[in-house]
Order: structure tokens, then C-alpha cells, then sequence
């Protein structure tokens, strides 16, 4: 596996007879077409989620996040693009939301109720109504809608991201152009907390998504791999003291704050 984008064969240690989905559809001409699960299939994937929140239960772990978002499983289930069921799982939106809902469900029933449970959802796929997907595929509609039964499940924050269930999604990327969902969700679904990800490069940036609550929470990722001191950077940008390591002390720079 040298290039990227190019799906693993079982010669190079890839499992292609072992690749999964709702529906035996393939993301693209590039992937393997997943194997349409049976019922049993999904009650065993369900249960190996509440199995996994078990173990993160017992390891110490404070807070779960499941997954629903960037064309994996869960997010397959929602979207009418990679779902094409015709029985329980399939077809209406009750149909496509049962998978996540009973998977809620049963992790709950292992994951203390004081404490936190995160969605991780695709709010939109990005694409364009056609013929096919007359909707477009997954919708801002049916995420507020999703949300509103995920909080009277136990769900207690979602993180609102996007796309990933087609590559004829057009994603218009700019500065926290995400932020918008998780504020649509945030005011339309009372006791839903949200969290804003997606092109937050910047302390003040983060700060006003909480300050102005558009979220109340904002998830870094690929910002903190670049610079790994984001968080002590940034809270000299906001004019905050911040507790560093101890043994990082001593190159803190010098301000009326500093004692060492």
C-alpha cells in the first residue's frame, strides 16, 4: 500500500471478503462493494458496540463518543445513499435511524447514566438532489430530527460534522464552515448539547464559537497535530494564565504572571 486511495488487497494484508454495509454498495468504483448485513449480523455489530463501551467503562474512560459521521457504519445506515434496505433498516427515516437508536440503546444499558454520551454525526452528506437521491442523501432536516430522539435516549452532546457517504459530495470549505449545524441543532432540540468541529484553526476563533453559543463544545483535531501547544498558545492569545507541566515551566515566557 504505497498509494493513496487504492484499497488493500489480500495479498498486501487487505480482507475485501470481510467489508460490510447496509447495502451491498460500493462508496465508489475504487472500493470494495460491502457484503449487505443480515439481521444477525447487525443485533452481533450492535452488541460488540455495547461490549466496546463496556470495556472503555472498566478501562476509566469519562465519556464515549460513537461514531455516526464520515461514511462509516452508523453514518451508512442514515443516509438513503448507501442504504437501499427494504426491510426494518431501510427505506423511511424511522427505518434508517433504527440501527443508532437500538445501538444507543444498548450501550446505555452498560454506560453509567452519570456519565457522557457523544454522537458523532454527518449532519449533511453535501449533495446535490438528483434522480437517484432525490433528497440529496442525508439532511440538516433529518439530523434535528435524529437529535430530538437521541436526547430522550440518553445522548447527551452531538458533534456536528459532515459528508463522507459519497464522492460526488461538494463541500464548501471555509473557516468553521461546520459551525453553523452544530448552532441549528444546539437551538432546535432542547437539552441537546453540540460540540463545533471542522476548520477551527484558531484560539480566538474557538472562543468566540462559545462565547457567541453557537456550540458548547469545539473539537480540535488536525489544528492540534500541527502545533501541539495550541491549547498553551492559545491562552496567551485570550490573556489567560494556564497551568503548564511542570517540568515545561521554566519555558514559559515571562509576563507579570510569571513567578519562575
Amino acid at each position: 500500500m504505497k498509494t493513496l486511495g487504492v484499497n488493500a488487497t489480500v495479498e498486501t494484508g487487505g480482507w475485501p471478503e470481510n467489508v460490510v454495509g447496509p447495502s451491498a454498495v460500493a462508496f465508489d468504483d475504487r472500493s470494495w462493494k460491502p457484503h449487505e448485513l443480515s439481521i444477525e449480523e447487525i443485533n452481533r455489530i450492535q452488541q460488540d458496540f455495547a461490549a466496546a463501551a463496556a470495556r472503555a467503562h472498566k478501562a476509566g474512560f469519562d465519556v464515549v463518543e460513537i461514531h455516526g459521521a464520515h461514511g462509516y457504519l452508523v453514518h451508512e445506515f442514515l443516509s438513503p445513499i448507501s442504504n437501499q434496505r427494504t426491510d426494518q433498516y431501510g427505506g423511511s427515516f424511522d427505518n434508517r435511524i433504527r440501527f443508532v437508536i437500538e445501538t444507543v440503546c444498548k450501550i446505555r444499558e452498560v454506560w453509567p447514566q452519570e456519565k457522557p454520551l457523544f454522537v458523532r454525526l454527518s449532519v449533511t452528506d453535501w449533495v446535490v438532489p438528483s434522480e437517484d437521491v432525490p433528497t440529496g442523501g442525508w439532511t440538516e432536516e433529518e439530523s434535528i430530527e435524529l437529535a430530538k430522539r437521541l436526547v430522550n435516549e440518553g445522548v447527551d452532546l452531538v458533534d456536528c460534522s459532515t459528508s463522507g457517504s459519497s464522492p460526488k459530495q461538494s463541500i464548501p470549505l471555509s473557516p468553521g464552515y461546520q459551525v453553523r449545524f452544530a448552532t441549528s441543532i444546539r437551538n432546535e432540540v432542547p437539552g441537546m448539547l453540540t460540540g463545533a468541529v471542522g476548520l477551527i484553526t484558531d484560539a480566538v476563533q474557538a472562543n468566540d464559537i462559545l462565547e457567541q453559543e453557537k456550540a458548547d463544545l469545539v473539537f480540535l483535531g488536525r489544528a492540534l497535530l500541527r502545533e501541539p501547544n495550541f491549547v498553551l498558545d492559545g491562552a496567551l492569545k485570550l490573556g489567560v494564565f494556564p497551568q503548564y507541566p511542570h517540568q515545561y515551566e521554566r519555558g514559559r515566557n515571562k509576563t507579570k504572571l510569571t513567578f519562575v
